[in-house]
């Protein structure tokens, strides 16, 4: 089995919704990328961020829920600082 590719710490920096431009929250552990203020949420496929607005997926209210329950209690930061 081969080593999982984790996001560049100064790549996740920089990450930004392609929409709204502001910052996302990281959740390495599914490979996701998340905007809270649009409940997009951008797949990261082999290490790499897909940030294109078509291929996101909307979450569902109770997804939202979670994944923001999921920051708080794990303490993620988002990308960037607005």
């Amino acid at each position: 089995m081969g080593v999982v590719p984790t996001l560049d710490a100064t790549l996740l920096s920089i990450l930004a919704c392609p929409q709204d431009k502001g910052p996302l929250y990281y959740f390495a552990d599914e490979d996701a990328l998340y905007n809270p203020r649009l409940q997009r949420r951008y797949d990261v496929r082999d290490g790499i961020p897909v940030m294109l607005i078509d291929e996101a997926t909307s979450v569902t209210d109770a997804e939202h829920a979670r994944l923001m329950a999921k920051v708080a209690a794990e303490h993620l930061a988002p990308t960037f600082n607005e």
